[in-house]
């Protein structure tokens, strides 16, 4: 599915399929995971959830959106306030309504009821699906649950490699970049930034409008380490945790294991000051949200993403005439707070990435 553009448009077989796949990725991880954290415990951070709080809320969102959703067939326009049918697991799994640190202490079900759960939520996802008209509004909170689950196993990812648990899948590998990146030029010129058409958007990539771009100079794809190592080695700050310097050579941490270096592999885990600190060094400045779309767009051909999520220079604020979405709690709450991040990274599920796709994440991620 090229640049996610196919999921977005997807009609009842294929959005079926994608559901399926999905959930089996889920649980594989999961599976993976469990095998190694001790009751399945994961670290109360931040960034983190508990394991089985994420197996249910992905379970329980699809059923709150869909099965107890009145107005689903509204699509965008739902009212999110329509009463709906109460449901003991609100308690646990609203992440509107329950606050993050207090997910570790929740009386949750059990693995296996849980798993159990998702079973037959999916069933009855798969069963409304299967009786649900062929267009954009009708299928909008089908597409969007499903993107939500894979927005999910992303983070399950991100929590595996912060621990240094083993996921051995292929697909979630790194690889390498071999030779510099080159330069591509653009003229001045209008950009229409954000999305327009048919098909699933999110909320905040709507209201697409023009913005005058002055002519610039990007580079074709993300630094490797070869080109952040020597901005390291000359200022003397210190690397990024996921990397240290011993017996004369540098090693980096990938999945809990330490290795030597490949200085061909793109620099990851970087903070966008890390990145900006780079940049200072190096004479660049890290693109805007605008110039980093247009060259995704307009040179396919030649600008290469998708191996790591990638820092902007642009506020994650709305475009004119926002317009929240039902989901009020996707957007609207982290505008004017943290930096945009365009791209995708490698464990980024193909039909969640898309060019107009805005991420974002506060400046200290890694």
């Amino acid at each position: 599915m090229k640049l996610g553009t196919t999921i977005r448009h997807a009609g009842r077989e294929l959005l079926a399929t994608a559901l399926v796949a999905s959930r089996r990725d889920t649980l594989d991880t999961f599976a993976q995971m469990a095998l190694v954290l001790a009751g399945q415990q994961v670290p109360q951070r931040a960034e983190f959830n508990p394991l089985l709080w994420e197996l249910g809320h992905i379970g329980w969102f699809q059923e709150y959106w869909l099965m107890r959703n009145p107005q689903r067939h509204r699509g965008a326009a739902a009212d999110p306030l329509a009463p709906r049918p109460p449901s003991a697991a609100d308690a646990w799994y609203d992440s509107s309504h329950v606050p993050h640190d207090t997910r570790w202490a929740l009386p949750l079900p059990s693995a296996e009821q849980t798993q159990n759960n998702l079973a037959l939520q999916l069933d009855q996802t798969l069963a409304l699906l299967k009786h649900t008209p062929e267009d954009d509004d009708a299928l909008y909170f089908f597409r969007l649950v499903l993107l939500h689950e894979d927005m999910h196993h992303e983070a399950a990812l991100y929590a595996a490699q912060a621990l240094g648990l083993p996921i051995k899948d292929p697909r979630w590998q790194v690889q390498r970049m071999a030779g510099a990146a080159s330069s591509i030029s653009f003229g001045a010129g209008p950009w229409q930034l954000g999305y327009q058409g048919n098909g699933f958007a999110f909320d905040n990539e709507l209201q697409a409008h023009a913005v005058a771009l002055p002519a610039f100079d990007i580079d074709s794809r993300v630094l490797r380490w070869a080109d952040y190592m020597p901005f390291v080695e000359a200022t003397g700050i210190a690397p990024p945790r996921y990397l240290r310097h011993t017996a004369g050579a540098w090693q980096n941490q990938r999945w809990g294991r330490w290795q030597s270096l490949d200085p061909a592999l793109p620099a990851c885990h970087l903070t966008a000051h890390e990145a900006l600190a780079w940049c200072a060094w190096a004479g660049r400045r890290l693109p805007t949200e605008a110039e980093w779309e247009r060259a995704a767009i307009e040179r396919p051909d030649a600008f290469e993403w998708g191996q790591v999520w990638e820092w902007t220079s642009s506020t994650f604020t709305p475009y004119a005439q926002f317009e929240p979405h039902p989901y009020r709690d996707y957007s609207a709450p982290w505008f004017a707070s943290r930096p945009v991040l365009r791209g995708a990274s490698v464990v980024t599920q193909p039909r969640m990435r898309h060019p107009r796709y805005r991420n974002y994440f506060t400046a200290d991620r890694n």
